[in-house]
Protein backbone atom coordinates (compact mmCIF):
# COMPACT_ATOMS: atom_id res chain seq x y z
CA UNK A 1 0.00 0.00 0.00
CA UNK A 2 2.88 2.37 0.71
CA UNK A 3 3.81 2.39 -2.97
CA UNK A 4 0.23 2.89 -4.15
CA UNK A 5 -0.50 6.09 -6.03
CA UNK A 6 -3.50 6.57 -3.75
CA UNK A 7 -1.34 6.67 -0.61
CA UNK A 8 -1.11 10.03 1.15
CA UNK A 9 2.08 11.79 2.20
CA UNK A 10 3.10 11.20 5.79
CA UNK A 11 4.19 14.84 5.87
CA UNK A 12 0.53 15.81 5.49
CA UNK A 13 -0.42 14.26 8.82
CA UNK A 14 -1.45 16.72 11.54
CA UNK A 15 -0.78 16.44 15.29
CA UNK A 16 -3.77 15.25 17.32
CA UNK A 17 -4.69 16.38 20.79
CA UNK A 18 -2.13 15.81 23.53
CA UNK A 19 -2.72 12.71 25.72
CA UNK A 20 -3.77 14.87 28.66
CA UNK A 21 -6.92 15.89 26.80
CA UNK A 22 -8.10 12.30 27.06
CA UNK A 23 -6.72 11.29 30.46
CA UNK A 24 -6.53 14.37 32.69
CA UNK A 25 -9.10 14.83 35.46
CA UNK A 26 -8.36 18.57 35.43
CA UNK A 27 -9.25 18.88 31.75
CA UNK A 28 -12.28 16.66 32.22
CA UNK A 29 -13.51 19.11 34.86
CA UNK A 30 -12.90 21.97 32.42
CA UNK A 31 -15.05 20.11 29.88
CA UNK A 32 -17.80 19.84 32.49
CA UNK A 33 -17.75 23.60 33.03
CA UNK A 34 -17.38 24.82 29.45
CA UNK A 35 -19.05 22.09 27.39
CA UNK A 36 -21.39 19.78 29.30
CA UNK A 37 -22.71 22.59 31.51
CA UNK A 38 -23.26 25.06 28.65
CA UNK A 39 -24.13 23.01 25.55
CA UNK A 40 -27.39 21.21 24.79
CA UNK A 41 -26.88 17.65 26.05
CA UNK A 42 -29.05 14.77 24.78
CA UNK A 43 -30.61 12.71 27.60
CA UNK A 44 -33.19 10.49 25.89
CA UNK A 45 -36.32 10.27 23.79
CA UNK A 46 -39.62 12.04 24.40
CA UNK A 47 -41.41 8.73 23.74
CA UNK A 48 -39.98 7.46 27.04
CA UNK A 49 -42.39 9.82 28.82
CA UNK A 50 -45.83 8.94 27.49
CA UNK A 51 -48.20 9.73 30.35
CA UNK A 52 -48.56 12.71 32.67
CA UNK A 53 -46.28 12.07 35.65
CA UNK A 54 -43.79 9.87 33.80
CA UNK A 55 -40.23 10.93 34.58
CA UNK A 56 -36.66 10.36 33.46
CA UNK A 57 -33.78 10.65 35.91
CA UNK A 58 -30.56 11.71 34.14
CA UNK A 59 -27.04 12.61 35.19
CA UNK A 60 -25.60 15.46 33.13
CA UNK A 61 -21.99 16.38 33.86
CA UNK A 62 -22.38 15.05 37.39
CA UNK A 63 -25.63 16.96 37.96
CA UNK A 64 -28.76 14.99 38.73
CA UNK A 65 -31.78 16.14 36.73
CA UNK A 66 -35.43 15.04 36.54
CA UNK A 67 -37.35 15.30 33.27
CA UNK A 68 -41.11 14.94 33.78
CA UNK A 69 -44.20 14.88 31.59
CA UNK A 70 -46.10 17.78 33.20
CA UNK A 71 -48.95 17.82 30.69
CA UNK A 72 -49.79 15.84 27.60
CA UNK A 73 -47.85 18.23 25.39
CA UNK A 74 -45.28 19.55 27.88
CA UNK A 75 -41.99 18.24 29.24
CA UNK A 76 -40.28 20.03 32.14
CA UNK A 77 -36.86 19.51 33.69
CA UNK A 78 -35.62 20.32 37.21
CA UNK A 79 -32.53 19.82 39.29
CA UNK A 80 -33.10 16.74 41.44
CA UNK A 81 -32.95 18.71 44.69
CA UNK A 82 -35.64 19.48 47.28
CA UNK A 83 -35.83 23.19 48.13
CA UNK A 84 -36.14 22.41 51.85
CA UNK A 85 -32.96 20.59 52.89
CA UNK A 86 -31.45 19.52 49.59
CA UNK A 87 -32.48 15.88 49.60
CA UNK A 88 -32.59 14.09 46.29
CA UNK A 89 -36.17 13.77 45.16
CA UNK A 90 -35.32 10.67 43.13
CA UNK A 91 -32.47 8.41 44.14
CA UNK A 92 -31.07 5.01 43.33
CA UNK A 93 -30.19 3.41 40.04
CA UNK A 94 -33.67 3.67 38.51
CA UNK A 95 -33.49 6.02 35.53
CA UNK A 96 -37.22 6.29 34.90
CA UNK A 97 -40.53 5.99 36.75
CA UNK A 98 -43.85 7.66 37.42
CA UNK A 99 -45.00 10.39 39.81
CA UNK A 100 -48.57 9.88 40.96
CA UNK A 101 -49.73 13.46 40.56
CA UNK A 102 -46.95 15.10 42.59
CA UNK A 103 -43.21 14.98 43.26
CA UNK A 104 -42.79 14.14 46.95
CA UNK A 105 -39.50 14.51 48.80
CA UNK A 106 -38.69 11.32 50.75
CA UNK A 107 -37.11 13.29 53.62
CA UNK A 108 -39.82 15.60 55.04
CA UNK A 109 -42.57 15.03 52.46
CA UNK A 110 -42.48 18.44 50.84
CA UNK A 111 -44.47 17.98 47.63
CA UNK A 112 -44.26 19.72 44.28
CA UNK A 113 -46.61 19.96 41.32
CA UNK A 114 -45.40 18.46 38.07
CA UNK A 115 -44.65 21.97 36.81
CA UNK A 116 -42.19 22.39 39.70
CA UNK A 117 -44.26 24.65 41.94
CA UNK A 118 -44.39 23.84 45.64
CA UNK A 119 -47.71 22.20 46.48
CA UNK A 120 -47.43 21.72 50.26
CA UNK A 121 -44.99 21.44 53.15
CA UNK A 122 -46.27 19.59 56.23
CA UNK A 123 -46.79 21.88 59.26
CA UNK A 124 -45.46 24.93 57.37
CA UNK A 125 -47.72 27.90 56.61
CA UNK A 126 -46.81 30.20 53.71
CA UNK A 127 -48.14 33.74 53.33
CA UNK A 128 -47.46 36.94 51.45
CA UNK A 129 -44.30 37.51 53.48
CA UNK A 130 -42.95 34.11 52.44
CA UNK A 131 -45.00 32.70 49.53
CA UNK A 132 -44.86 29.19 48.16
CA UNK A 133 -43.60 30.59 44.87
CA UNK A 134 -40.23 31.22 46.49
CA UNK A 135 -39.71 27.48 46.90
CA UNK A 136 -40.35 26.08 43.43
CA UNK A 137 -37.97 23.48 42.06
CA UNK A 138 -35.03 24.95 40.15
CA UNK A 139 -35.73 24.51 36.43
CA UNK A 140 -33.36 23.28 33.74
CA UNK A 141 -33.72 24.39 30.13
CA UNK A 142 -35.28 21.74 27.94
CA UNK A 143 -35.83 21.57 24.20
CA UNK A 144 -36.68 18.79 21.74
CA UNK A 145 -35.45 17.98 18.28
CA UNK A 146 -36.27 14.91 16.23
CA UNK A 147 -37.95 13.25 19.20
CA UNK A 148 -34.78 13.62 21.31
CA UNK A 149 -34.73 15.50 24.64
CA UNK A 150 -31.90 17.97 25.17
CA UNK A 151 -31.05 19.78 28.41
CA UNK A 152 -28.91 22.85 28.97
CA UNK A 153 -27.52 23.52 32.46
CA UNK A 154 -26.10 26.95 31.70
CA UNK A 155 -27.40 30.04 33.45
CA UNK A 156 -28.12 31.25 29.94
CA UNK A 157 -27.92 29.22 26.75
CA UNK A 158 -24.97 30.35 24.64
CA UNK A 159 -26.86 29.21 21.54
CA UNK A 160 -30.22 27.74 20.65
CA UNK A 161 -30.66 24.03 20.10
CA UNK A 162 -31.42 24.68 16.43
CA UNK A 163 -28.07 26.47 16.11
CA UNK A 164 -26.29 23.59 17.82
CA UNK A 165 -27.96 20.96 15.63
CA UNK A 166 -27.13 23.15 12.64
CA UNK A 167 -27.10 21.61 9.17
CA UNK A 168 -27.69 18.11 10.55
CA UNK A 169 -31.42 18.86 10.69
CA UNK A 170 -31.40 19.87 7.03
CA UNK A 171 -29.45 16.80 5.91
CA UNK A 172 -31.79 14.47 7.82
CA UNK A 173 -35.01 16.30 7.02
CA UNK A 174 -36.59 13.36 5.17
CA UNK A 175 -36.04 10.89 8.04
CA UNK A 176 -39.14 10.83 10.32
CA UNK A 177 -37.07 11.05 13.50
CA UNK A 178 -39.79 12.53 15.66
CA UNK A 179 -42.23 9.75 14.77
CA UNK A 180 -39.79 6.90 15.37
CA UNK A 181 -40.09 4.50 18.26
CA UNK A 182 -37.39 2.64 20.15
CA UNK A 183 -37.46 -1.03 19.27
CA UNK A 184 -34.42 -2.08 21.33
CA UNK A 185 -31.57 -0.65 23.38
CA UNK A 186 -28.02 -1.74 24.16
CA UNK A 187 -25.94 -0.17 26.96
CA UNK A 188 -22.15 -0.32 27.13
CA UNK A 189 -19.57 0.91 29.62
CA UNK A 190 -16.48 1.74 27.57
CA UNK A 191 -13.16 2.39 29.27
CA UNK A 192 -12.18 5.21 26.97
CA UNK A 193 -12.51 8.98 26.88
CA UNK A 194 -15.62 10.27 25.15
CA UNK A 195 -13.54 12.19 22.58
CA UNK A 196 -11.77 9.01 21.45
CA UNK A 197 -15.18 7.49 20.77
CA UNK A 198 -16.35 10.51 18.76
CA UNK A 199 -13.10 10.66 16.80
CA UNK A 200 -13.40 6.96 16.01
CA UNK A 201 -16.99 7.49 14.82
CA UNK A 202 -15.88 10.38 12.61
CA UNK A 203 -13.43 8.42 10.44
CA UNK A 204 -13.31 5.17 8.48
CA UNK A 205 -9.54 4.75 8.19
CA UNK A 206 -9.99 2.10 10.88
CA UNK A 207 -12.90 0.33 9.18
CA UNK A 208 -10.82 -2.04 7.04
CA UNK A 209 -8.72 -3.44 9.92
CA UNK A 210 -11.43 -3.34 12.59
CA UNK A 211 -14.77 -4.04 10.85
CA UNK A 212 -14.63 -6.93 8.33
CA UNK A 213 -18.39 -7.57 8.57
CA UNK A 214 -19.20 -3.90 8.09
CA UNK A 215 -16.85 -3.52 5.13
CA UNK A 216 -18.35 -6.60 3.46
CA UNK A 217 -21.66 -4.75 3.61
CA UNK A 218 -20.26 -1.31 2.68
CA UNK A 219 -17.08 -1.87 0.62
CA UNK A 220 -16.51 1.89 0.27
CA UNK A 221 -15.55 2.00 3.95
CA UNK A 222 -12.26 0.21 3.25
CA UNK A 223 -11.43 1.65 -0.16
CA UNK A 224 -8.48 4.06 -0.14
CA UNK A 225 -8.37 3.85 3.65
CA UNK A 226 -11.90 5.19 3.93
CA UNK A 227 -10.92 8.44 2.22
CA UNK A 228 -13.22 10.78 0.28
CA UNK A 229 -16.47 9.36 1.64
CA UNK A 230 -19.46 11.55 0.80
CA UNK A 231 -21.12 11.46 4.20
CA UNK A 232 -23.54 14.28 3.40
CA UNK A 233 -24.96 12.39 0.42
CA UNK A 234 -24.64 8.93 1.96
CA UNK A 235 -22.38 5.91 1.44
CA UNK A 236 -23.57 3.12 -0.89
CA UNK A 237 -23.99 -0.48 0.24
CA UNK A 238 -22.77 -3.42 -1.84
CA UNK A 239 -25.04 -4.35 -4.77
CA UNK A 240 -28.31 -5.82 -3.51
CA UNK A 241 -27.84 -4.49 0.05
CA UNK A 242 -29.57 -1.41 1.45
CA UNK A 243 -29.51 -1.54 5.28
CA UNK A 244 -27.32 -2.46 8.26
CA UNK A 245 -28.06 -6.15 8.83
CA UNK A 246 -25.90 -9.19 8.16
CA UNK A 247 -27.78 -9.83 4.90
CA UNK A 248 -27.96 -6.15 4.00
CA UNK A 249 -31.72 -6.47 3.57
CA UNK A 250 -34.84 -6.47 5.75
CA UNK A 251 -38.52 -7.31 5.60
CA UNK A 252 -39.18 -3.85 7.08
CA UNK A 253 -40.10 -1.13 4.61
CA UNK A 254 -37.88 1.93 4.10
CA UNK A 255 -39.03 5.08 5.86
CA UNK A 256 -41.66 6.91 3.84
CA UNK A 257 -40.45 10.09 2.19
CA UNK A 258 -36.78 9.16 1.72
CA UNK A 259 -35.05 10.04 -1.51
CA UNK A 260 -34.12 7.17 -3.82
CA UNK A 261 -30.49 7.62 -2.78
CA UNK A 262 -31.33 7.50 0.93
CA UNK A 263 -33.10 4.17 0.38
CA UNK A 264 -29.77 2.54 -0.57
CA UNK A 265 -27.14 4.70 1.16
CA UNK A 266 -25.95 5.03 4.74
CA UNK A 267 -25.59 8.37 6.50
CA UNK A 268 -23.78 9.25 9.74
CA UNK A 269 -24.00 12.44 11.78
CA UNK A 270 -22.65 13.81 15.07
CA UNK A 271 -24.46 16.41 17.17
CA UNK A 272 -21.81 17.51 19.65
CA UNK A 273 -21.22 16.87 22.39
CA UNK A 274 -22.94 13.52 22.90
CA UNK A 275 -25.29 12.30 20.16
CA UNK A 276 -24.15 10.17 17.20
CA UNK A 277 -26.69 9.10 14.57
CA UNK A 278 -26.33 6.30 12.00
CA UNK A 279 -29.11 6.38 9.44
CA UNK A 280 -30.25 3.33 7.49
CA UNK A 281 -33.25 3.16 5.18
CA UNK A 282 -35.51 1.48 7.77
CA UNK A 283 -33.86 2.07 11.15
CA UNK A 284 -31.66 4.54 13.00
CA UNK A 285 -28.96 3.67 15.53
CA UNK A 286 -28.76 6.57 18.01
CA UNK A 287 -25.71 6.60 20.30
CA UNK A 288 -25.94 8.79 23.40
CA UNK A 289 -22.60 9.31 25.18
CA UNK A 290 -22.52 9.80 28.96
CA UNK A 291 -18.98 10.86 29.98
CA UNK A 292 -18.51 9.45 33.50
CA UNK A 293 -14.77 9.90 34.04
CA UNK A 294 -11.79 10.79 31.84
CA UNK A 295 -11.45 7.09 31.06
CA UNK A 296 -15.05 5.88 31.29
CA UNK A 297 -17.98 6.58 28.96
CA UNK A 298 -21.40 4.97 29.17
CA UNK A 299 -23.04 4.58 25.78
CA UNK A 300 -26.72 3.91 25.21
CA UNK A 301 -27.50 2.67 21.72
CA UNK A 302 -31.18 3.07 20.83
CA UNK A 303 -32.55 1.38 17.73
CA UNK A 304 -35.36 3.45 16.25
CA UNK A 305 -37.97 2.23 13.80
CA UNK A 306 -41.09 3.58 12.15
CA UNK A 307 -44.19 3.03 14.32
CA UNK A 308 -45.88 1.21 11.44
CA UNK A 309 -43.22 -1.49 11.92
CA UNK A 310 -42.98 -1.58 15.72
CA UNK A 311 -46.77 -1.96 15.96
CA UNK A 312 -46.83 -5.07 13.81
CA UNK A 313 -47.42 -8.41 15.57
CA UNK A 314 -44.15 -10.28 15.82
CA UNK A 315 -41.97 -7.19 15.31
CA UNK A 316 -38.41 -8.37 15.87
CA UNK A 317 -35.39 -6.04 15.59
CA UNK A 318 -32.86 -8.83 16.29
CA UNK A 319 -31.30 -8.66 12.81
CA UNK A 320 -30.37 -5.00 13.37
CA UNK A 321 -29.37 -5.37 17.03
CA UNK A 322 -27.13 -8.38 16.46
CA UNK A 323 -25.28 -6.80 13.54
CA UNK A 324 -24.76 -3.50 15.36
CA UNK A 325 -23.63 -5.25 18.53
CA UNK A 326 -20.80 -6.91 16.59
CA UNK A 327 -19.73 -3.59 15.05
CA UNK A 328 -20.11 -1.69 18.33
CA UNK A 329 -18.00 -4.11 20.33
CA UNK A 330 -15.26 -3.91 17.71
CA UNK A 331 -15.30 -0.12 18.04
CA UNK A 332 -15.34 -0.09 21.83
CA UNK A 333 -12.48 -2.59 22.05
CA UNK A 334 -10.23 -0.53 19.79
CA UNK A 335 -11.19 2.72 21.57
CA UNK A 336 -10.22 1.15 24.90
CA UNK A 337 -6.91 0.08 23.36
CA UNK A 338 -6.25 3.65 22.22
CA UNK A 339 -7.08 5.12 25.63
CA UNK A 340 -4.87 2.56 27.37
CA UNK A 341 -1.97 3.14 24.97
CA UNK A 342 -2.09 6.89 25.54
CA UNK A 343 -1.11 6.24 29.15
CA UNK A 344 2.20 4.64 28.16
CA UNK A 345 5.52 6.37 28.73
CA UNK A 346 6.35 5.29 25.20
CA UNK A 347 3.49 7.24 23.66
CA UNK A 348 4.90 10.26 21.83
CA UNK A 349 1.68 11.85 20.60
CA UNK A 350 -0.90 10.94 17.98
CA UNK A 351 -1.45 12.15 14.41
CA UNK A 352 -4.40 12.55 12.07
CA UNK A 353 -3.80 11.30 8.54
CA UNK A 354 -5.61 13.12 5.72
CA UNK A 355 -8.13 10.23 5.60
CA UNK A 356 -9.08 11.14 9.16
CA UNK A 357 -9.79 14.81 8.47
CA UNK A 358 -13.33 14.62 9.97
CA UNK A 359 -11.69 13.65 13.26
CA UNK A 360 -10.18 17.11 13.33
CA UNK A 361 -13.69 18.30 14.09
CA UNK A 362 -12.99 17.49 17.74
CA UNK A 363 -10.10 19.99 17.70
CA UNK A 364 -12.27 22.63 16.06
CA UNK A 365 -15.03 21.94 18.55
CA UNK A 366 -12.69 22.19 21.55
CA UNK A 367 -11.09 25.37 20.24
CA UNK A 368 -14.53 26.95 20.05
CA UNK A 369 -16.03 25.72 23.32
CA UNK A 370 -13.16 24.69 25.58
CA UNK A 371 -10.94 27.57 24.52
CA UNK A 372 -7.80 25.45 24.43
CA UNK A 373 -6.32 22.55 22.45
CA UNK A 374 -2.76 22.87 23.64
CA UNK A 375 -1.54 21.00 26.69
CA UNK A 376 -1.36 23.35 29.72
CA UNK A 377 2.20 24.29 30.69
Amino acid sequence: MNGDDTAVRAADMKPALAPQFYRSQELFELERQRIFNTQWFCVGRAEQLVNRGDYLHASVAGESVIVVRARADTLRAFYNVCRHRGSRLVSGAACSGHFDGAIVCPYHAWSYNLDGGLRAAPFVRFDEDCPKENFSLVPVRLEEWGGFIFLNLGEKAVQSLSEQVGLVAERLSRYPLEEMRRGAQLVYDVRANWKIIVENYNECYHCGPVHPELCALVPAFRQNGGASLEWNDGIPHRPGAWTFTASGTSTRAPFPGLSEREKTHHKGEVIYPNLMLSMAAEHVAAFTLWPMEPGLTRITCDFLFHPSETSKPGFDPADVVEFWDVVNRQDWKICESVHDGMGSRGFRGAFYSPMEDPSLDIRRYLEKHLGVTEEPR
